[in-house]
Protein backbone atom coordinates (compact mmCIF):
# COMPACT_ATOMS: atom_id res chain seq x y z
CA UNK A 1 0.00 0.00 0.00
CA UNK A 2 1.27 3.44 -0.90
CA UNK A 3 1.19 6.23 1.68
CA UNK A 4 1.69 9.99 1.40
CA UNK A 5 3.29 11.37 4.57
CA UNK A 6 2.86 15.13 5.05
CA UNK A 7 5.24 16.17 7.84
CA UNK A 8 7.38 19.35 8.00
CA UNK A 9 9.65 18.16 10.83
CA UNK A 10 12.54 16.19 9.33
CA UNK A 11 13.23 14.07 12.43
CA UNK A 12 9.56 13.17 12.92
CA UNK A 13 9.24 12.38 9.22
CA UNK A 14 12.27 10.10 9.31
CA UNK A 15 10.97 8.23 12.35
CA UNK A 16 7.45 7.83 10.94
CA UNK A 17 8.72 6.72 7.53
CA UNK A 18 10.87 4.11 9.22
CA UNK A 19 7.88 2.71 11.16
CA UNK A 20 5.70 2.64 8.04
CA UNK A 21 8.30 0.98 5.84
CA UNK A 22 8.94 -1.69 8.48
CA UNK A 23 5.20 -2.39 8.39
CA UNK A 24 5.40 -2.93 4.63
CA UNK A 25 4.08 0.42 3.37
CA UNK A 26 5.59 2.34 0.46
CA UNK A 27 5.97 5.96 1.62
CA UNK A 28 6.30 9.27 -0.24
CA UNK A 29 7.14 12.27 1.95
CA UNK A 30 6.40 15.98 1.44
CA UNK A 31 6.72 18.79 3.97
CA UNK A 32 4.23 21.45 2.80
CA UNK A 33 0.49 21.63 2.24
CA UNK A 34 0.83 22.79 -1.36
CA UNK A 35 3.13 19.88 -2.20
CA UNK A 36 0.65 17.53 -0.51
CA UNK A 37 -2.21 18.81 -2.67
CA UNK A 38 -0.12 18.42 -5.80
CA UNK A 39 0.76 14.83 -4.94
CA UNK A 40 -2.79 13.92 -3.94
CA UNK A 41 -4.16 15.26 -7.23
CA UNK A 42 -1.44 13.56 -9.30
CA UNK A 43 -1.17 10.12 -7.71
CA UNK A 44 -3.53 7.46 -6.39
CA UNK A 45 -2.54 6.94 -2.74
CA UNK A 46 -4.14 4.42 -0.40
CA UNK A 47 -3.81 6.86 2.51
CA UNK A 48 -2.44 10.29 3.42
CA UNK A 49 -0.94 10.65 6.91
CA UNK A 50 -0.80 14.36 7.71
CA UNK A 51 0.25 16.76 10.45
CA UNK A 52 -2.00 19.74 11.11
CA UNK A 53 0.78 22.30 11.51
CA UNK A 54 2.34 22.87 8.09
CA UNK A 55 4.53 25.82 7.04
CA UNK A 56 2.22 27.21 4.33
CA UNK A 57 -1.39 26.07 4.83
CA UNK A 58 -2.63 23.91 7.69
CA UNK A 59 -3.75 20.32 7.39
CA UNK A 60 -7.41 21.28 7.70
CA UNK A 61 -7.14 23.36 4.53
CA UNK A 62 -5.36 20.56 2.67
CA UNK A 63 -8.20 18.19 3.54
CA UNK A 64 -10.87 20.75 2.63
CA UNK A 65 -9.35 21.56 -0.77
CA UNK A 66 -8.73 17.91 -1.60
CA UNK A 67 -12.33 17.02 -0.76
CA UNK A 68 -13.64 19.89 -2.93
CA UNK A 69 -11.42 18.56 -5.74
CA UNK A 70 -13.00 15.11 -5.17
CA UNK A 71 -9.71 13.46 -4.27
CA UNK A 72 -10.80 10.11 -2.78
CA UNK A 73 -7.66 9.45 -0.71
CA UNK A 74 -8.54 8.91 2.97
CA UNK A 75 -6.66 11.05 5.51
CA UNK A 76 -5.29 10.16 8.93
CA UNK A 77 -4.13 13.11 11.03
CA UNK A 78 -0.92 12.47 13.03
CA UNK A 79 -0.35 15.41 15.34
CA UNK A 80 1.00 16.66 18.67
CA UNK A 81 -2.27 18.57 19.15
CA UNK A 82 -4.39 16.68 21.70
CA UNK A 83 -7.24 19.18 22.17
CA UNK A 84 -10.71 17.84 21.51
CA UNK A 85 -11.50 20.92 19.43
CA UNK A 86 -8.66 20.03 17.02
CA UNK A 87 -9.99 16.50 16.62
CA UNK A 88 -13.56 17.70 16.08
CA UNK A 89 -12.38 20.19 13.45
CA UNK A 90 -10.34 17.52 11.68
CA UNK A 91 -13.26 15.09 11.48
CA UNK A 92 -15.70 17.79 10.41
CA UNK A 93 -13.31 18.86 7.66
CA UNK A 94 -13.14 15.32 6.30
CA UNK A 95 -10.38 13.43 8.14
CA UNK A 96 -10.92 9.69 8.55
CA UNK A 97 -8.93 9.19 11.77
CA UNK A 98 -6.82 11.13 14.25
CA UNK A 99 -3.74 9.84 16.11
CA UNK A 100 -1.76 11.91 18.62
CA UNK A 101 1.95 11.80 19.33
CA UNK A 102 3.63 10.05 21.02
CA UNK A 103 2.17 6.98 19.37
CA UNK A 104 2.77 3.23 19.49
CA UNK A 105 3.96 2.06 16.10
CA UNK A 106 1.76 -1.06 16.19
CA UNK A 107 -1.33 1.05 16.95
CA UNK A 108 -0.53 3.51 14.17
CA UNK A 109 -0.10 0.65 11.70
CA UNK A 110 -3.40 -0.91 12.80
CA UNK A 111 -5.24 2.40 12.52
CA UNK A 112 -3.79 3.02 9.06
CA UNK A 113 -4.80 -0.44 7.86
CA UNK A 114 -8.31 0.00 9.29
CA UNK A 115 -8.82 3.31 7.47
CA UNK A 116 -7.58 1.82 4.20
CA UNK A 117 -9.84 -1.22 4.57
CA UNK A 118 -12.88 0.95 5.25
CA UNK A 119 -12.09 3.17 2.26
CA UNK A 120 -11.97 0.09 -0.01
CA UNK A 121 -15.19 -1.33 1.41
CA UNK A 122 -13.62 -4.07 3.55
CA UNK A 123 -14.52 -4.52 7.22
CA UNK A 124 -11.85 -7.13 7.99
CA UNK A 125 -8.11 -7.45 7.27
CA UNK A 126 -8.42 -10.40 4.85
CA UNK A 127 -8.95 -9.79 1.13
CA UNK A 128 -10.39 -12.70 -0.88
CA UNK A 129 -10.86 -13.76 -4.48
CA UNK A 130 -11.94 -17.34 -5.15
CA UNK A 131 -9.64 -19.64 -3.15
CA UNK A 132 -7.12 -16.83 -2.65
CA UNK A 133 -6.76 -15.01 0.68
CA UNK A 134 -4.42 -12.12 1.50
CA UNK A 135 -4.10 -10.86 5.08
CA UNK A 136 -3.21 -7.16 5.19
CA UNK A 137 -2.02 -7.40 8.80
CA UNK A 138 0.38 -10.35 8.49
CA UNK A 139 1.08 -9.92 4.74
CA UNK A 140 0.45 -13.64 4.29
CA UNK A 141 -1.02 -15.04 1.06
CA UNK A 142 -2.84 -18.37 1.07
CA UNK A 143 -4.59 -20.45 -1.57
CA UNK A 144 -6.97 -23.13 -0.25
CA UNK A 145 -5.39 -22.52 3.16
CA UNK A 146 -1.84 -23.20 1.95
CA UNK A 147 0.79 -20.48 2.33
CA UNK A 148 2.15 -19.03 -0.93
CA UNK A 149 5.60 -17.46 -0.73
CA UNK A 150 5.84 -14.22 -2.73
CA UNK A 151 8.61 -11.69 -3.19
CA UNK A 152 8.04 -8.16 -1.91
CA UNK A 153 7.17 -6.82 -5.36
CA UNK A 154 4.85 -9.76 -6.12
CA UNK A 155 3.00 -9.18 -2.85
CA UNK A 156 2.55 -5.45 -3.53
CA UNK A 157 1.19 -6.18 -7.03
CA UNK A 158 -1.25 -8.79 -5.71
CA UNK A 159 -2.36 -6.50 -2.87
CA UNK A 160 -3.04 -3.68 -5.33
CA UNK A 161 -5.00 -6.00 -7.64
CA UNK A 162 -7.12 -7.24 -4.73
CA UNK A 163 -7.76 -3.76 -3.36
CA UNK A 164 -8.84 -2.70 -6.87
CA UNK A 165 -10.60 -5.99 -7.65
CA UNK A 166 -12.58 -5.79 -10.89
CA UNK A 167 -10.73 -2.67 -12.09
CA UNK A 168 -8.29 -2.70 -14.99
CA UNK A 169 -4.90 -1.43 -13.80
CA UNK A 170 -2.38 -0.10 -16.30
CA UNK A 171 1.31 -0.93 -16.23
CA UNK A 172 1.95 2.73 -15.44
CA UNK A 173 -0.22 2.35 -12.32
CA UNK A 174 1.83 -0.63 -11.17
CA UNK A 175 5.13 1.14 -11.81
CA UNK A 176 3.94 4.22 -9.96
CA UNK A 177 2.75 2.14 -7.02
CA UNK A 178 5.94 0.08 -6.84
CA UNK A 179 8.52 2.79 -7.43
CA UNK A 180 6.77 6.13 -6.90
CA UNK A 181 8.46 7.74 -9.89
CA UNK A 182 11.94 6.99 -8.49
CA UNK A 183 14.38 4.91 -10.58
CA UNK A 184 11.55 3.20 -12.44
CA UNK A 185 12.65 0.26 -14.63
CA UNK A 186 11.24 -0.46 -18.08
CA UNK A 187 7.52 -1.12 -18.25
CA UNK A 188 8.03 -4.72 -19.35
CA UNK A 189 9.17 -5.59 -15.82
CA UNK A 190 5.48 -5.56 -14.84
CA UNK A 191 4.81 -8.37 -17.33
CA UNK A 192 7.62 -10.36 -15.69
CA UNK A 193 6.22 -9.81 -12.17
CA UNK A 194 2.69 -10.73 -13.29
CA UNK A 195 3.92 -13.86 -15.06
CA UNK A 196 5.76 -15.11 -11.96
CA UNK A 197 2.81 -14.22 -9.71
CA UNK A 198 0.38 -16.11 -11.96
CA UNK A 199 2.58 -19.22 -11.95
CA UNK A 200 2.79 -19.25 -8.16
CA UNK A 201 -0.96 -18.79 -7.69
CA UNK A 202 -1.81 -21.43 -10.32
CA UNK A 203 0.68 -23.91 -8.83
CA UNK A 204 -1.05 -23.47 -5.47
CA UNK A 205 -4.48 -24.12 -7.00
CA UNK A 206 -5.63 -20.52 -7.37
CA UNK A 207 -6.61 -20.80 -11.03
CA UNK A 208 -6.59 -17.96 -13.56
CA UNK A 209 -7.46 -15.01 -11.33
CA UNK A 210 -5.36 -12.37 -13.11
CA UNK A 211 -6.40 -11.50 -16.65
CA UNK A 212 -4.63 -9.48 -19.31
CA UNK A 213 -6.69 -6.74 -20.93
CA UNK A 214 -4.87 -6.22 -24.20
CA UNK A 215 -3.66 -2.68 -24.72
CA UNK A 216 -4.78 -1.63 -21.23
CA UNK A 217 -3.30 -3.68 -18.41
CA UNK A 218 -4.34 -6.33 -15.91
CA UNK A 219 -7.41 -7.10 -13.81
CA UNK A 220 -8.16 -9.52 -10.95
CA UNK A 221 -11.57 -11.11 -10.72
CA UNK A 222 -13.27 -13.54 -8.33
CA UNK A 223 -13.83 -16.52 -10.61
CA UNK A 224 -12.70 -18.06 -13.85
CA UNK A 225 -15.35 -16.41 -16.00
CA UNK A 226 -14.13 -14.20 -18.85
CA UNK A 227 -13.88 -10.54 -17.93
CA UNK A 228 -15.06 -7.91 -20.39
CA UNK A 229 -14.19 -4.24 -19.98
CA UNK A 230 -16.48 -1.51 -21.33
CA UNK A 231 -16.78 -1.19 -25.10
CA UNK A 232 -14.37 0.93 -27.09
CA UNK A 233 -15.65 4.02 -28.96
CA UNK A 234 -16.20 1.79 -31.99
CA UNK A 235 -18.60 -0.31 -29.95
CA UNK A 236 -16.37 -3.39 -29.75
CA UNK A 237 -15.87 -4.79 -26.25
CA UNK A 238 -12.29 -5.53 -25.21
CA UNK A 239 -11.84 -9.11 -24.02
CA UNK A 240 -9.48 -10.03 -21.22
CA UNK A 241 -7.51 -13.26 -21.30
Amino acid sequence: MRILLVEPNALKAEETCRHMERAGFTVDHVDTGHDALGMLKSYNYDLAVMDICLPDVDGYEVIRVSRVARVPTPVLILSDEKAATAKVKAFSTGADDYVTRPYESMELTARMQAVIRRSKGYSEPTLRAGQLELCLDSREVRVQGRLVHLTGKEYVILELLLLRKGMVLTKDAFLNHLYGGMDEPEMKIIDVFICKLRKKLQAAGGGQLISTVWGQGYVLRDDGAPFTVPATPSGTPVQAS
